[in-house]
């Protein structure tokens, strides 16, 4: 009776089956590794706790913070954008602090649209994305990413009676780990611009990059058009503290900033201080996970690929995205192998339909648990009917 149309419009998830399906090896009596969610395992930088648990000691930070005290997280955002990415941006007008990324999509869509708008998404893409247009009353269509365009979309495919009013993008991404390059979000962001159309990029994984490559941010192509979206969730292992930010074109800043007045205050003002100290932290130090997470990759693919299971060596982010040869339902593979082995993937499916046939893998253990874990999945047909 009381449930809206946006409410009902809000796709259900496939995880509550995972989660069940833990639920059950555990009774069983299995040691469950749990591969499926993209939590970070680490602890945040020292020096990022030791500055929270001082602002709990500060009476001054318990009040409700105003825009005027998010003063010192906007600039060290941009600080951050200027020193990594060469990015020029006005902290008092095209920087905003999130209460997470995810929080602020879901804002920003309702800032910068109206219902029955039109967003282009990708397929596969993380799924809360499509919660966020439903709640916003959008229109989606979605954009193939496939392995043959190194799960890049194609823009120019997009059929001219499309209309899109907003542009989802997210490299590296979740769940391929494709990245993409400067000349890319150039393009599309020349794209995005030639049809009226909003840029938004969520970049959580900027900083989660192996080897030499480094990831470029969609604001190298100009703030004009484009809106970025930060969390240090995954870079600063800060998923809980629930903190981020929204750089870019100033106008879509203000929107955003005016339907967030609404509807929330700011950041803790200890956790601001403590972030704002984070997005300060010398580059080895703010990169320190992403040697953990290389270590681990290298530790599971090769098991993967051994196990005949397709599998890109990723430049970054925390995910390994697998092709299992003779695949045909991934969702009940996945449940399958949780019940038979304790070990917990995600299914392809929950992705979007693209993602059929494969399987992601979060990579929140250690190097020894992960080729463990392939070893148990290497007892688990892809198809029920081969058992």
């Amino acid at each position: 009776m009381w449930e809206s149309k946006r409410a009902a419009a809000v796709p259900g998830s496939v995880f509550a089956l995972m989660d069940a399906a833990k639920s059950r090896a555990r009774s069983s009596g299995l040691e469950i590794i749990d591969l499926s969610i993209g939590s970070s395992d680490l602890a945040p930088p020292e020096a990022v706790l030791e500055e929270l648990r001082a602002a709990t000691r500060d009476p001054g930070t318990y009040r409700y913070p105003l825009f005027s005290d998010t003063a010192p997280l906007r600039t060290a955002a941009a600080g951050y954008l200027a020193r990594r990415f060469g990015v020029p941006v006005n902290p008092e007008t095209e920087v905003l602090p999130l209460i997470g990324a995810q929080e602020g999509l879901t804002h920003l869509l309702m800032a910068v649209t109206d219902p029955g708008d039109t967003l282009l998404l990708p397929d596969p893409g993380y799924p809360p994305y499509l919660g966020a247009a439903a709640v916003a009353g959008l229109n989606v269509v979605t954009l193939p990413l496939r392995p043959e365009r190194g799960f890049l979309p194609d823009l120019e495919g997009v059929p001219g009676t499309v209309r899109p009013r907003a542009l989802l993008l997210n490299y590296p991404n979740n769940p391929t780990s494709a990245v993409a390059d400067r000349a890319f979000f150039e393009h599309a962001a020349d794209w995005a611009r030639r049809r009226g159309t909003l840029l938004i990029h969520d970049h959580p994984y900027a900083e989660l990059t192996f080897g030499d490559y480094r990831a470029p941010s969609a604001l190298e192509a100009g703030g004009e058009g484009v809106v970025e979206l930060h969390s240090l969730s995954k870079t600063h292992h800060m998923g809980g503290f629930r903190v981020g930010f929204a750089a870019g074109d100033a106008r879509a800043i203000a929107a955003l900033a005016r339907v967030k007045g609404a509807v929330d205050f700011h950041p803790y003002l200890g956790i601001q201080r403590a972030a704002a100290l984070a997005l300060g932290l010398p580059d080895e130090l703010g990169r320190a996970g992403a040697a953990t997470f290389q270590a681990r990759r290298d530790a599971l693919v090769p098991a993967l690929r051994e196990l005949g299971w397709q599998v890109a060596l990723p430049q970054a982010s925390m995910y390994a995205w697998a092709q299992v040869p003779g695949l045909q339902d991934s969702v009940a593979f996945a449940v399958r192998a949780a019940e038979q082995t304790g070990v917990a993937i995600s299914p392809g499916r929950a992705f979007g339909t693209l993602g059929e046939s494969f399987v992601r893998f979060a990579l929140v253990q250690p190097p020894e648990v992960l080729r463990e874990a392939a070893r148990r999945l290497g007892t688990v047909a892809p198809d029920r009917a081969a058992l």
